[in-house]
């Protein structure tokens, strides 16, 4: 796993705990699975920019914040 897969899966989480949302909560809002959510909070995935484009929608943030 890369240096910038770990950040990125940081500021997912750091953002969606400030928002109050769990994993599943986050999940059903961008339409990802929650094992998914998981994995990239991990720094196990390589997010594609349509899925970070759901995350931040889902997040309420523009993709810059996640960036």
């Amino acid at each position: 796993m890369s240096d910038i897969q770990l950040k990125f899966g940081k500021k997912i989480r750091e953002i969606r705990k400030l928002n109050g949302l769990s994993q599943e909560q986050l999940a059903v809002k961008s339409g990802l699975h929650r094992t998914y959510i998981s994995d990239i909070e991990q720094g196990g995935r390589n997010v594609s920019l349509k899925n970070i484009e759901k995350l931040a929608e889902a997040l309420g943030v523009n993709i810059q914040k996640l960036l």
